[in-house]
């Protein structure tokens, strides 16, 4: 056990792995529930055993090529310790061991925490989206009973994939303190790094396979064809109903765990630097206390999600219901866990739990502020929907207009927040100005962890959405034709949840946006933290230190970091709408060349093998180039410009990814729920309303416009962030010391700058022609 630790600290900390543990079995129990639940009829099942296919087909071929990649990084991660002497606190905790030794124990621990993040991120992403489409079809067939039911087992089904968020990310990280002691983020920046590069490969694959079949689906089905949405005659439908669980169950699961996990690297490492301020390892022990806390209370806030067993009901009233509990009793617990564990810490236990509180709250706001923007009874919907009166054009600067206004007030409530964290531990008296930025930043990383507390509610939230979804499509293609009382009902309660699942996804987008600016903030802390401990080693005076300068804007280097970090989101955002694009472009041809062939008259059966191969194909020709952009743009610039400029690069990644980000997602789902509300209207070609009218098809123009945007280049930017800022601050001891020009390095940027390259010319490839047949 880690050395210093007081009898109750050691219980704790067993006790948080135990509750991780629990987190998992909870997860079991709640399959169970689902797994009893009636599948339906045997079309039903048909329907839902293509999309099961798809979905399983798709994540098998993205294993295979991801694997090179992370057996290449294991090994670059191993001998990184052999670039740099080994950390003070590794020199500690193994006291007496030789240096040789020290260095080999921690390169085995970040090697095998990277693959231990990788895995335990493609567990989270690869089982929650197969139990996502496990509920599906029983979702659709509760429908046919009751609201309550259809809402009960899609919240569930998407609390599975929240408890494996949750436990597993707990389990590892509290697993590696144990092991490594007051060297744990050593180690850990492995085990977020796994995490996150994982999520990335998830985010932009499931993203361009989803918003490619999607695109080609709607473009030539309903515009086209003027069929409705996931009519069974359309072949690309089923691959657009597995795009949902590859893109919004697995990627977004996968982004959330590495949200999870990054925010607790980050605590560690400035709960460390405060260890060696103050010499007490509460700094360290709290945030996995809070973490623990959190699990507890998302498992009790699941069974506040409930409705009448009725044929109505109100899906997102009671989901925030459940949020509110959970943040409810969550906060309570925090204030008792700091007034009796914190109460001897320098400045207060209020000000720490206060930090983690703001934190919650940042996460119910978040959520507010985007259900106002993209939800269906939202003004700003509502004046798109208006906008549709007058064509696309209108549609698209409409929506353009409340994703900009969005992203504004996001970054608002972010600034306010980090304020916060200014106001709470920048009032502490005694203490020098670096030791200050250490208390604030560490504020700011436990704002990050009190954010992602509900963790279990946010990832239920957004599978929440997928889920519903796909049981819609279940009903649409295998009800259709039968307009008895029954199915008209569940038609009505499937559409209901499916516009709350389109805006629950909108909020846990937000909350992940969210996250990752607050973590991206506390691993800029980290980084100057760790900048400064090298200097420090190399025999760098105090006053030149990074942690007591701070990045100056004033230094041109640093301007030049800043102005290129901002930049890097554009042209992230770029490639992966162009890689969007391309797939869909290929979507489009196969749809027309079927449709030619009569399967609209039932000439010959819709080939839906075919789209979900070609969407499979698209996405994974695409995975690496975008990573690799992620991972060498951070090395390159530091080894380029400097350990100062990299930091500016790090700010400009930052805002500039926050904005973007935000717009993108805001955006799209509001276009989505206006379109969706003229579909809830009675269709009439003579008012303009409902499906098929002009309304409609400007309504589908927007959607599709912002279907790539809030699914694919948006989301994908979360990850990305949190990639370069893991990068950076694992470069950066190497970037110090080696700061003087030699033969080596100047190879190194050679061949870095060749794989750029080749990455953009991969991303830039021509879009194919498309012939309309």
């Amino acid at each position: 056990m880690v050395y210093g630790l007081t009898f109750f600290e050691q219980v704790a900390i067993w006790s948080v792995l135990g509750v991780a543990i629990l987190g998992l079995l909870y997860a079991l129990f709640l399959r169970r529930q689902v797994m009893r639940e009636d599948k339906g009829s045997a079309k039903m099942q048909e329907v839902w055993n293509a999309i099961r296919e798809g979905a399983d087909a798709y994540l098998g071929k993205q294993l295979k090529s991801i694997l090179p990649l992370i057996g290449v990084l294991t090994f670059a991660l191993f001998f990184s310790v052999y670039i740099v002497p080994p950390s003070q606190e590794a020199m500690m905790r193994f006291a007496g061991k030789g240096e040789a030794t020290v260095r080999l124990i921690i390169g085995l621990g970040r090697a095998a925490a990277f693959v231990m993040g990788a895995l335990f991120s493609l567990i989270v992403g690869q089982l929650g989206m197969r139990m996502a489409v496990q509920a599906n079809v029983r979702v659709a067939q509760a429908a046919r009973k009751s609201f309550g039911d259809a809402l009960r087992i899609a919240y569930r089904a998407g609390t599975i994939t929240g408890m494996l968020t949750d436990g597993l990310g707990l389990f590892g990280g509290t697993i590696i303190f144990i092991i490594f002691g007051i060297a744990a983020p050593d180690a850990l920046l492995g085990f977020g790094f796994g995490g996150t590069l994982l999520a990335l490969f998830m985010r932009v694959g499931g993203g361009i396979f989803t918003k490619a079949a999607d695109v080609g689906a709607d473009l030539v089905g309903k515009v086209e064809a003027g069929i409705p949405e996931d009519d069974p005659r359309n072949p690309a439908v089923i691959a657009d109903l597995v795009g949902d669980n590859v893109g919004d169950c697995a990627g977004m699961a996968a982004d959330i765990f590495e949200s999870y996990e990054v925010t607790i690297v980050a605590g560690l490492i400035l709960g460390l630097a405060l260890y060696h301020i103050t010499g007490s390892l509460a700094w360290i022990v709290y945030p996995l206390l809070v973490r623990g806390i959190g699990v507890i209370c998302s498992i009790i806030g699941t069974y506040a999600v409930k409705s009448p067993a009725s044929k109505v009901g109100n899906a997102m009233k009671a989901i925030f219901k459940g949020y509110l509990t959970s943040a409810a009793i969550s906060i309570v617990l925090f204030g008792l866990l700091a007034f009796f564990y914190l109460k001897n810490i320098p400045g207060g236990w209020w000000r720490p739990f206060l930090a983690t509180t703001i934190g919650v709250f940042l996460a119910i706001t978040i959520d507010r502020l985007t259900e106002y923007f993209t939800g269906t009874h939202g003004k700003p919907v509502q004046e798109i929907r208006k906008s549709t009166r007058t064509g696309a054009a209108t549609t698209i600067l409409s929506g353009l207009s409340v994703g900009l206004e969005s992203s504004v007030w996001a970054t608002l409530v972010i600034a306010t927040t980090i304020f916060g964290s200014i106001m709470i531990f920048g009032t502490m008296s005694g203490i020098d100005a670096g030791a200050k930025i250490t208390y604030i930043l560490y504020g700011v990383a436990m704002t990050g962890i009190g954010m992602l507390t509900l963790t279990g509610n946010n990832v239920a939230m957004d599978s929440f959405g997928p889920i519903s979804d796909n049981a819609n499509g279940i009903g649409e293609m295998a009800w259709q034709g039968q307009q008895d009382a029954e199915t008209l009902t569940a038609r009505k309660i499937m559409a209901d949840l499916d516009g709350v699942g389109n805006t629950t996804k909108a909020i846990t987008k937000g909350v992940a946006i969210g996250s990752a600016v607050i973590a991206a903030v506390s691993l800029f802390g980290s980084y100057m933290v760790d900048v400064s401990k090298v200097q420090a080693a190399l025999g760098m005076p105090l006053s030149e230190q990074l942690n007591t300068l701070g990045i100056r804007v004033s230094i041109p280097q640093v301007f030049v970091g800043m102005l290129i970090g901002g930049a890097l989101p554009w042209l992230f955002s770029s490639f992966s709408i162009q890689a969007v694009s391309r797939a869909a472009s290929l979507i489009v041809e196969e749809v027309r060349r079927q449709f030619h062939m009569g399967v609209l008259e039932g000439k010959i059966k819709p080939d839906y093998k075919q789209a979900v191969a070609i969407s499979t194909a698209a996405a994974q020709k695409e995975l690496v180039s975008l990573a690799l952009l992620s991972v060498i743009a951070p090395i390159l610039v530091g080894l380029v410009l400097q350990v100062e400029a990299l930091g500016g690069f790090l700010a400009g990644i930052i805002l500039s990814g926050q904005l973007l980000a935000v717009f993108m997602s805001n955006a799209g789902g509001a276009w989505d729920n206006a379109k969706k509300t003229i579909e809830d209207e009675e269709r009439s070609i003579a008012n303009n309303t409902g499906k098929g009218s002009e309304r409609h098809k400007a309504g589908v123009v927007g959607d599709t416009v912002g279907d790539p945007l809030k699914d694919t280049a948006g989301p994908a930017l979360n990850p990305m962030i949190k990639v370069v800022n893991l990068v950076s601050v694992i470069i950066a001891p190497i970037v110090v010391q080696y700061s003087n020009p030699s033969a080596a390095k100047i190879i190194v940027i050679v061949v870095l700058c060749a794989f750029v390259v080749w990455a953009i010319r991969n991303s830039k490839r021509t879009v194919p022609e498309v012939v309309k047949k």
